[in-house]
């Protein structure tokens, strides 16, 4: 096919019923990419004979070096078709603009695929025949019913059933239906959870109605009311009664994907074919005399093909008869035959004679020469390319199933813009012209960028010379100096080999010094990046030159001037975005994808582009994201080099959505990535593109958790005389002493805070608040828990009160049933949590001195709550210092100390605190409040450590959740692999029907780097595993555990054969940290002076 102008691109654009956005989803490895260059080639942009090969999308050369696809990208395609308006008009020949996404597979470019879902409004799912259902299947299923888009199932690969499986035609389709089977069961889950939540919703509705309706009935009954009355009693019951209603059920019959509904599409990318059950049913139309809309209903499912009267019978009409279903018969028996006859199937050598039958009988033209060809591959992608073509059968159902802008943005944009932040404060004419799509001039402009792509200055379109262009003179100087300088090179080159004598080697040595000296080498020009904007336009009509609003995704409609105030920004460039290039544009109407500069500096990762302030929409609000986990220090071979490589870390964080930058106190660089892939992507783009500098990366900063557990066996309290965890401690000017005790929390109550880090958020944001009166602290609770270490599941969007968490932390209280002579008031008592305020920790104050988190807030006049009666306010009291003991508390659960890791499960109960008046006459107690303060915080903190070691001390490690799939062959290599790294197996499936194995595993963080590399190796590429951060989990060993009975001495003797694995983790963290490590030593032997490795 002829390349397609752009300017045909463009001109499309304003044809909205015309235009199709979707995104192609799926698992790594399932043909994403391959597919895209069917499609590609179909607008003459590639070969359609290098399709599948040339991988035309990944434009990096890491992306090509590895076959996966690393960043998601966008390309524009002009396809036509004849359509007929109804059955006894002529087909009218119509021209579609579809923009095409493609994303990542990998785990840990997940972000990549939420970036690309949002920008779209219909999706293509691949699934492997073979491999199934992966964990990456669910979780773009899952993407795509967040995003309420429509999906398209391709079961792709389905070749690999012939040439690898060699499977049956019927096995095949045995097989087709439960993998059909499997997808629709997830999509089921998904349906099955939203419907449970809405019947609860409802049930608490009825519930408040009738409990009001009761109330009114009591209190007309007290008021004795008349006979009047009475009658409208009935009527209000029966209204009540009446509003309450029943719960509705939903239709989920429009959910679930069948062939019948032509929302499934058959496929092989790699060898080009692919069919819908629609197509064979036009084909089948007259040779059968059925009717095509009869054959589409039947052909997929128990029916079968009467041989002698050509009648469509049930599975209840066979009568003993061994017939195959219409879809084998008629479908899969048709496609085995062409394998066979070209590749030879299972035979091994393909059959000309059946080769010229088949393409006769199916009214093929085969060229002579690929006919003859003795490579069976070119004659199959001939035969299927002009028989089945892939392109066809996708973009056919990509135009008739996916829905156009306006159609998708009336189902879609009501919720997603109820669900972003302050949805009701939302101006009217702002939610009309985004859900009825108003692409007028003067509509209000709603567009959501998604992320922010980096491109070379030389590649805008501005920069680059069009086809016919003339150079300038200086343009042709310059081409002319460099090649008489390559040909003088070329000819000293050919001199210096023809001279055999040293003077002839010396002389060549000092004409080439001459020559350089004359001329110089110019350095080439740096090439900046730029930053342009991947964004969708819901509404409205952009062009260059316009003023737009720029909304970050923490803005709220509100207060639409809450710092920092949304700036307004001028549109510098537009364009179409074409893959690898960008075609300039002046103006964009709604509904199409497109790239917009002049967003640099103003835009972190995603935001929302509006013409208005008050009253616009935050779509950017509820974007779905990965969190990173991984954490590397970096600094550049060259200390020369700092600001670029600072300037290079912030470009690199803007352009890639899960990428973050952070400097940690101690004055380290540090970039937190999702994955090992990813962070190698990110140090290649650092040191190629955005810095331009050598940079190392030290060891990964792996993160850890510390808790404290009451073990069988532990060493006695420090004190004996005291409960075990209870620490009497005094300042250092002996002005005051604390007592408090330290306490292993629950488990049950920690899993409750850290599923509820949400609402504790909202919590205190709403109580500083109330105290300050204003909005001041919105501001300043942005950025707690920025960067927690949890995933977005930890935040909930239904808050509650106050009243409503206090009765279910009590509930999760209860449920320790042993201990229950402690905790059962603890939850009134309890004055902070840590770290960061809304941490799994609790501070209880058992002496009343510190106000009670958990507590209605009432209006007291500032500073109420600090007098306590006394004649002489100059003398201090424990209240005095509550703020110091909850700050002291927040240091020290932030930093434990085994290695200065955040705790988590502990319960600190402030016992007392005494206060003695000072002896100095000259000076009154509180003037020396500013002295104290730093003793009550160091005095706290570390009795607050000192009650934690008096436990059993446990490392919580960061763990991953593995999946891998095997075949039997490489099963003991993988299992030998996870078991050295100290992974455990939780699972192992065979996948019906085919070789592998699904093994589900859990494996440290600390132990994962470099464990695809070594699984890839043990297994010669047949396993690859996908590793989901899952959490924390103890590590049931005491770091600071040697042996001490009789038995554990004789067995393992005084310096412990056996490694302490805890031990080890906690001193590799301390090393890092600069802390001191205890029980090291440095040197052994020194009378042989032989020092060990540091």
């Amino acid at each position: 096919m002829p390349v397609v102008n752009p300017e045909k691109l463009i001109a499309l654009q304003r044809r909205a019923d015309g235009v199709r956005n979707i995104c192609i989803l799926a698992h790594v490895d399932h043909g994403k990419t391959s597919l895209t260059d069917a499609l590609i080639a179909t607008n003459g942009i590639i070969s359609p004979k290098l399709a599948g090969k040339i991988r035309y999308l990944d434009s990096r050369p890491d992306e090509q070096l590895r076959g996966i696809t690393m960043e998601s990208s966008a390309i524009s395609l002009y396809f036509s078709m004849s359509r007929r308006a109804s059955a006894e008009e002529d087909p009218v020949q119509k021209e579609y603009l579809i923009n095409l996404i493609d994303s990542p597979g990998h785990i840990d470019f997940s972000s990549e695929v939420s970036t690309a879902s949002r920008l779209c409004d219909g999706a293509l799912v691949l699934v492997d025949a073979v491999e199934g259902v992966c964990s990456q299947t669910v979780t773009v299923l899952r993407q795509t019913w967040v995003e309420r888009l429509k999906p398209l199932l391709v079961i792709n690969k389905i070749d690999r059933l012939v040439t690898e499986l060699k499977m049956s035609a019927a096995e095949a389709y045995v097989h087709l239906s439960k993998l059909l089977e499997q997808v629709n069961a997830v999509i089921g889950s998904f349906f099955q959870g939203e419907r449970m939540e809405e019947d609860l919703q409802w049930r608490e509705r009825v519930e408040e109605r009738v409990a009001a309706a009761a109330a009114r009935e009591q209190e007309k009954a007290e008021r004795k009311a008349a006979k009047s009355n009475a009658a409208l009693d009935e009527t209000d019951s029966e209204t009540t009664t009446g509003a309450a209603g029943e719960f509705e059920e939903r239709d989920d019959e429009d959910l679930y994907f069948a062939p019948e509904k032509n929302n499934v599409i058959f496929s092989s990318a790699v060898d080009g074919w692919a069919f819908t059950v629609r197509q064979f049913a036009s084909l089948y139309e007259k040779k059968l005399g059925i009717k095509r809309s009869v054959l589409e209903k039947v052909l997929w499912g128990d029916f079968y093909l009467e041989p002698k009267t050509k009648r469509v019978l049930g599975s209840k009409h066979l009568k003993g008869r061994a017939l195959k279903p219409m879809f084998v018969q008629l479908v899969l028996d048709n496609i085995w035959a062409v394998y066979e006859a070209t590749t030879g199937g299972s035979k091994g050598k393909g059959d000309p004679a059946m080769v010229e039958k088949i393409t006769k009988s199916l009214s093929l033209t085969i060229s002579s020469h690929v006919i003859r060809s003795r490579d069976p591959r070119a004659l199959l992608t001939a035969v299927f390319s002009t028989w089945l073509p892939l392109s066809t059968a996708v973009l056919v159902s990509v135009i008739e199933y996916l829905p156009s802008p306006p159609v998708a943005q009336a189902s879609r944009l009501p919720a997603l813009i109820d669900a972003s932040p302050a949805a009701e404060c939302v101006d009217k004419n702002v939610r009309e012209a985004v859900v009825r799509f108003n692409a007028d001039e003067e509509a209000p402009i709603v567009a959501y960028v998604s992320k922010m792509v980096a491109v070379r200055a030389s590649e805008l379109p501005q920069n680059k010379r069009k086809i016919g262009d003339s150079m300038t003179a200086s343009e042709a100087l310059e081409l002319a100096r460099q090649k008489r300088a390559e040909i003088a090179k070329t000819r000293k080159a050919a001199e210096s080999e023809n001279l055999n004598s040293v003077n002839g080697i010396a002389e060549a040595l000092d004409s080439t010094q001459l020559d350089e000296e004359q001329e110089p080498e110019i350095e080439q020009p740096e090439d900046p990046e730029h930053l342009i904007g991947f964004a969708r336009l819901y509404s409205g009509t952009l062009s260059v030159g316009d003023e737009v609003y720029v909304l970050q995704p923490k803005f709220s409609p509100a207060n639409p001037h809450a710092a920092p105030e949304p700036r307004k920004v001028k549109v510098t460039g537009l364009y179409l975005m074409m893959g690898r290039g960008l075609e300039s544009l002046t103006s964009v109407p709604a509904g199409v994808v497109f790239g917009i500069a002049g967003l640099e500096g103003h835009i972190l990762k995603s935001g929302t582009l509006c013409s208005q302030l008050e009253g616009s929409v935050n779509l950017a609000g509820v974007n779905m994201g990965s969190q990173p986990i991984v954490r590397v220090a970096l600094e550049p071979v060259n200390p020369g080099d700092l600001d670029k490589m600072i300037n290079g870390m912030r470009l690199l964080e803007q352009s890639d959505p899960c990428a973050l930058y952070e400097v940690l106190e101690s004055g380290e660089h540090v970039i937190l990535t999702a994955g090992e892939l990813h962070l190698e992507r990110c140090l290649k783009d650092l040191r190629e593109r955005f810095a331009r500098c050598e940079i190392q990366a030290g060891e990964p900063i792996v993160p850890y958790r510390e808790t404290i557990i009451s073990a069988a066996e532990m060493s006695a309290p420090r004190d004996k005389s005291l409960p075990r965890g209870t620490v009497m401690a005094t300042t250092a000017s002996k002005q005051i002493t604390i007592r408090l005790r330290v306490r292993p929390l629950p488990s049950a109550v920690t899993e409750f805070i850290e599923r509820n880090i949400g609402i504790i958020r909202q919590l205190y944001a709403e109580k500083k608040a109330q105290e300050k009166g204003g909005q001041e602290s919105d501001n300043e609770l942005g950025e707690i828990a920025e960067h927690e270490d949890k995933s977005n599941n930890a935040v909930r969007a239904d808050l509650i009160s106050i009243i409503d968490f206090k009765t279910q932390l009590q509930d999760a209280f209860a449920e320790t049933a042993s201990q229950s002579d402690i905790w059962p008031s603890v939850v009134e008592k309890i004055t902070a949590f840590g770290p960061r305020r809304i941490g799994p920790n609790i501070l209880v104050d058992v002496t009343g001195s510190c106000q009670k988190f958990l507590e209605e807030y009432q209006n007291q006049p500032p500073g109420s709550d600090q007098v306590d009666g006394s004649s002489r306010p100059e003398i201090l009291t424990a209240k005095d210092f509550s703020d110091k003991i909850t700050y002291a508390f927040q240091l020290a659960t932030a930093q434990g100390p085994l290695c200065n890791e955040p705790c988590q499960g502990i319960a600190v109960f402030l016992e007392e605190v005494t206060v003695t008046a000072s002896s100095d006459d000259d000076s009154s107690s509180r003037d020396m409040l500013g002295r104290l303060t730093g003793e009550v915080i160091k005095t706290v903190r570390d009795s607050i450590r000192q009650g934690f070691l008096d436990w059993s001390p446990r490392l919580l490690l960061a763990m991953y959740s593995c999946e891998i799939q095997a075949s039997t062959e490489v099963l003991g290599r993988v299992y030998g692999v996870i078991t050295r790294r100290r992974g455990r197996i939780i699972s192992e499936s065979m996948k019906e029907g085919t070789p592998f194995f699904t093994i589900l595993s859990v494996l440290p963080v600390a132990e994962s780097f470099g464990f695809s590399e070594e699984i890839r190796k043990r297994t010669s590429g047949a396993a690859s595993p996908q590793l989901v951060f899952q959490g924390f989990e103890m590590l049931d060993e005491d770091p600071f555990w040697v042996p001490f009975t009789e038995d554990e001495l004789e067995d393992l003797g005084e310096l412990a054969d056996k490694e302490n694995v805890a031990k080890r983790y906690m001193d590799k963290v301390r090393e890092r940290k600069g802390l001191p490590v205890k029980g090291r030593k440095l040197v052994r032997d020194a009378e042989k002076q032989k020092t060990l490795k540091r």
